[in-house]
């Protein structure tokens, strides 16, 4: 939906993956904490952290995103709405189906991936303008000041490759 709404706006096309990118680790470590408590098992602790951590990744992808992109009052509600749609549709997927929602998240990673690899191409051959990356991209991943969104892209996207591989692991391992 995403691709087709926004078609080569990629820092719109973004700030909508990411907000809905944010939902699977959140809601699999919390299910997974769940599970920890009822079962009385702390074997799930490094599956928690480890979801957590992604959600918390995308989040921050979004905040670099909403920077570049500036989002209108329409592009937050659509955002929004899709988040809810998302979450909720998730939270079942993830309860009567969690290989299914591993996988599918992976799937959606290895999309996201080839989008970004497109996104960097693009900036690359001068189509849309290599200009300074977030502040807050430079703090987060550690980047030199003067580090472009070139560089910021190759960041994001090796998240979602990490990401694809956490997920499609998770698939294989239930």
């Amino acid at each position: 939906m995403a691709d087709t709404f926004f078609v080569d706006r990629y820092g719109h096309r973004a700030v909508v993956l990411e907000t809905i990118a944010g939902v699977p680790g959140m809601v699999a470590g919390v299910l997974m904490h769940f599970k920890s408590l009822r079962t009385m098992k702390p074997g799930y602790g490094e599956g928690i952290r480890e979801m957590l951590a992604e959600a918390e990744n995308e989040r921050m992808h979004l905040m670099f995103f909403i920077d570049i992109a500036k989002p209108n009052l329409f592009e937050r509600a659509l955002v929004l709405l899709s988040q809810i749609i998302f979450g909720i549709f998730y939270l079942i997927m993830y309860l009567f189906f969690t290989r299914t929602a591993h996988r599918m998240i992976g799937y959606f990673e290895d999309e996201a991936v080839k989008s970004y690899t497109d996104y960097l191409q693009k900036v690359e051959s001068g189509e849309i303008e290599n200009f300074q990356a977030p502040l807050l991209a430079i703090k987060y991943y550690g980047l030199d000041r003067n580090s472009k969104l070139s560089d910021l892209i190759i960041e994001v996207r090796n998240d979602e490759q990490k990401h694809s591989k956490v997920n499609h692991n998770y698939a294989d391992s239930l």
